[in-house]
Order: structure tokens, then C-alpha cells, then sequence
């Protein structure tokens, strides 16, 4: 995804603007398969959900995704299976929340870390993924800066501004959190 964004970058602003009308219904604000990958990484939002008309193929997928568990649902489910002792708590979560960090899951992640290799790699195979897509942010409110400014958002939005407020933000905050623990 991200190298998708150097050919964007390649336009100067005033050839982005004479293609930018063509884009119409094509921004992630309207993108109900990107809504759906961040419904599945733990980004979930009613107000996504809205955006889409009753009853259509977009809003009732997004609705079934923000009814399902998140990938890190399943991580802490595929843990447990493992013999580590997940709290309930955070197995039985609401799954339509954010995913915040929680100190009693960063101790059982220190210790996948320091005794378990395998379940260590696939830690930072998670790590990986967090960190493309918050790449991929930052790379996209760039190019967006860079192309028109701070003007709306193709698919409504205040544009580079909002997308400035989901960067940084991880998907996975405890494994994030424990890197100065090990």
C-alpha cells in the first residue's frame, strides 16, 4: 500500500486536481473494503457504518465486521490455546471497542517474548503489520499535504487534518508499550 502512494507523489498539485475529480467515490472515507480491514485490525467506528446506504452490500459487511472479533481477538484467543493465562476479561471484551493497552496482558506478552520463540516471532509479525500501516498513514497525509493542502477530503472529510489524527495511533498498543521492558 505503501509504495502505491510514490506514484501519487510523482504528480505535482495542479495534475493531481485535474484527476482528482475522476476519484468521485474513491477515497478510504467511502472505501467500505478499507473500513472493512480496519474493522478487522480493531479500528471500528459506527460513524463508517453510516456513511453506507441501508441494506446495501457495503453497510451490511461492515455491519457483520463490527459485530466480529478483531485479529487481536483472535491472538489473545490463539494465546490462551497456548497455556497462557489470558483474563477472561479480555477474552469475552466487547469487540466493537478500542483496543486499549492493558498492563496484566503486557506481563503474559514479556514473557512470550522471553521464553517463547515462536509465539515471540509472531509478536512481531504483528508488530509489522502495525507499523506498515501506520507507514501507510503517514505516507497518505503527506501525499494529501503535498497535492491539496489542507482543502476537504475527497469523501468529505477536513482532509489532511483528519487523517493527521489517526497517525501515530497503534493498532497493538501493548506490544508497543513492553519494548521498554524487555
Amino acid at each position: 500500500m505503501v509504495a502505491q502512494l510514490d506514484i501519487l507523489e510523482t504528480m505535482t498539485p495542479l495534475e493531481f486536481l485535474a484527476f482528482r475529480e475522476r476519484l468521485e467515490a474513491a477515497s478510504g472515507f467511502q472505501s467500505d473494503q478499507f473500513r472493512q480491514i480496519e474493522f478487522v485490525l480493531g479500528v471500528k467506528s459506527q460513524g463508517a457504518i453510516h456513511r453506507f446506504a441501508e441494506n446495501s452490500r457495503a453497510r451490511i459487511a461492515l455491519e457483520r465486521r463490527y459485530r466480529e472479533p478483531t485479529l487481536w481477538d483472535a491472538f489473545l484467543r490463539y494465546l490462551s490455546r497456548e497455556h497462557y493465562h489470558v483474563p477472561p476479561l479480555h477474552l469475552e471484551r466487547d469487540v466493537s471497542a478500542p483496543i486499549e493497552p492493558a498492563p496484566d496482558l503486557q506481563r503474559i506478552l514479556l514473557v512470550v517474548y522471553r521464553e517463547d520463540p515462536k509465539n515471540a516471532e509472531l509478536c512481531e509479525r504483528l508488530v509489522d503489520l502495525d507499523e506498515g500501516i501506520q507507514e501507510w498513514r503517514y505516507r497518505h497525509v503527506k501525499m494529501v499535504e503535498r497535492t491539496i493542502g489542507t482543502k476537504r477530503g475527497t469523501g468529505g472529510s477536513t482532509g489532511a487534518a483528519y487523517l493527521q489524527e489517526t497517525v501515530g495511533r497503534p493498532l497493538f498498543p501493548d506490544l508497543w508499550r513492553i519494548r521498554s521492558q524487555l
